[in-house]
């Protein structure tokens, strides 16, 4: 079972509908106990980076999601839930991320439109799994005014270009994670998470 992580944001069971519309046992849930015992979790988000934080820790689902990364469990992170993983963010000075990702999130700055909201091109390493079968500058759906700054760039497994290149979608270990947000990206976007619920059943074998 996928525990798709619900911490009171909004839109969060598209995620759970596009994921079971790939034939993935999904199940959106509050409950830290059962984001525990999931095989694999997802983590999206929308909203602000320290709000994120303050409420997935007044539940507990913060220790329910990094004890499953720790055990090695399949990860997916959607929007704000890559932008967690990292150690801080300029939206919300002083809080600390997950930190499982060295790096910092900042802002879009100049005279770019904010936030980057639509389409936009993706090009990833061809070797990495959750890319397989989508082309190379296929287009997936945007909406954040914040990116993240790697510290280690091999942790960048796709990019694409706003203002600048920056990285939107990483990758460590069992750790996965996504700036676009797949359950808007019609038919790569499900790839995407056809591809993620493949590692899951792999990872259970």
């Amino acid at each position: 079972m996928i525990a798709v992580v619900d911490y009171g944001a909004g839109n969060l069971r598209s995620v759970e509908k596009a994921l079971q519309a790939v034939g993935a046992q999904a199940r959106l849930t509050e409950d830290a106990a059962e984001v525990a015992r999931a095989d694999a979790v997802v983590l999206p988000g929308v909203g602000a980076f320290g709000d994120a934080l303050e409420r997935l820790r007044s539940r507990g689902l913060d220790e329910a999601v990094l004890r499953g990364i720790r055990e090695g469990k399949p990860f997916l992170g959607i929007c704000l839930g890559l932008q967690v993983l990292f150690e801080a963010s300029e939206e919300s000075p002083g809080v600390q991320g997950f930190g499982v990702l060295p790096g910092e999130v900042r802002r879009f700055t100049g005279d770019l439109k904010v936030p980057h909201l639509g389409w936009n091109e993706v090009m990833f390493d061809p070797q990495e799994p959750l890319f397989t079968g989508i082309p190379r500058g296929a287009y997936f759906y945007f909406a954040h005014s914040y990116f993240a700054e790697l510290a280690e760039a091999d942790l960048a497994a796709g990019w694409t270009e706003y203002g600048r290149r920056f990285a939107c979608a990483v990758r460590r270990d069992n750790v996965w994670a996504v700036q676009f947000h797949p359950e808007k990206s019609q038919r790569w976007g499900l790839q995407v998470l056809r591809n993620f619920s493949a590692q899951v059943a792999r990872a259970g074998q």
